[in-house]
């Protein structure tokens, strides 16, 4: 017999848990057990008041920006709608089922003030890498670095010729920090070449056409990454030219030394299957192409200060048998440091 779904009247009270509603396997179940947000109070301390009317939890944003980076979810908008509506996300956040999601306002005001002065952002990276380090993710023998074009909300339409160019007298936030940056050998200092367009909206971002499409403003965001279980060990952001990606690389190299001890060896060893290497290391930075001729037993790694090449041996899993030796070389620019 067919069944007929009947409503009544309404339950006076409902018993709902958000433990029992999000599965076992679910990503943010795994990741939970390794986020320890206990030091973000005790660093963002100094820059409260201690008098007013309570603020935020600063750990249910850091929370909300971790789901947006597993989901990629960019738009601080769209991602107070996807808290306020999932119920794992909402997990995630501590939040319940009627707790208040903040407004997408409060990640741009702290982002531009108590979480810039306090460097925040970076201590709970830098966190992140030490539990990585504890955990022997992190081989410490070989480095990649990557760059990645990250396009700027910059309308190309309304460019103005970089040598036309100039600030107003009443600068926004954009314009403000573009001015601050002018020395610094990640942005202004990069190149003397003037741009040949600049955006008055961000004028921090770069015209680029290193895609080969059309040109548009962007910014790099460069990746020092571990070759052992590609952990990355650094990020930083410069402008979108290849004089910042080099100086980037050298920053990032350096600090992970001063940050961690770790420099790398001079012979590279990835024990990662190709398809992570092309992925990991881009091929505007390092070139890595199999060559199945090359012999398979594993090579010395010539270095110098501006080139690594290196043969190194991976299994790869073929098609007509359980695995196949051959070889990957990989090229590119490092600053390793000479045997």
């Amino acid at each position: 017999m067919m069944g007929e779904r009947r409503v009544g009247q309404e339950a006076l009270f409902y018993e709902f848990s958000l433990e029992r509603h999000v599965p076992e396997r679910h990503l943010l179940r795994s990741i939970d057990r390794f986020v320890e947000l206990d030091g973000v109070r005790r660093e963002l301390a100094p820059f409260y008041s201690e008098v007013g009317r309570p603020s935020i939890d600063p750990e249910l944003m850091i929370r909300m920006l971790i789901v947006g980076y597993c989901f990629g979810i960019r738009s601080e908008r769209r991602l107070c709608e996807e808290v306020h509506l999932n119920l794992a996300y909402r997990w995630f956040c501590r939040l319940g089922l009627d707790g208040a999601v903040p407004d997408h306002s409060t990640f741009s005001k702290n982002r531009h003030g108590r979480f810039r002065e306090s460097d925040l952002l970076r201590k709970v990276f830098e966190t992140t890498v030490r539990r990585c380090l504890a955990e022997g993710l992190v081989g410490g023998e070989g480095f990649a670095v990557d760059a990645s074009m990250i396009k700027a909300d910059a309308n190309r339409q309304r460019s103005v010729p970089g040598s036309e160019w100039q600030a107003p007298e009443a600068a926004n936030h954009a314009v403000r920090e573009y001015l601050a940056v002018l020395d610094d050998a990640a942005f202004g200092a990069a190149t003397p070449v003037v741009p040949k367009f600049i955006s008055p909206a961000d004028p921090a971002s770069r015209w680029t056409g290193a895609n080969g499409g059309l040109a548009f403003f962007a910014y790099c965001t460069n990746y020092l990454i571990d070759l052992k279980h590609a952990v990355i060990m650094d990020v930083e952001a410069t402008t979108a030219v290849r004089q910042a990606e080099v100086t980037a690389q050298r920053v990032m190299i350096d600090r992970t030394q001063s940050r961690f001890g770790l420099w790398p060896e001079p012979t590279v060893r990835p024990r990662t299957s190709p398809g992570w290497c092309m992925s990991a290391v881009s091929s505007r930075t390092f070139r890595c192409s199999i060559n199945p001729s090359a012999p398979t037993a594993p090579t010395r790694a010539t270095t110098s200060s501006t080139t690594t090449s290196a043969t190194v041996t991976s299994a790869l899993p073929g098609r007509n048998s359980g695995s196949a030796k051959k070889s990957i070389e990989c090229r590119g620019l490092s600053s390793m440091r000479t045997a």
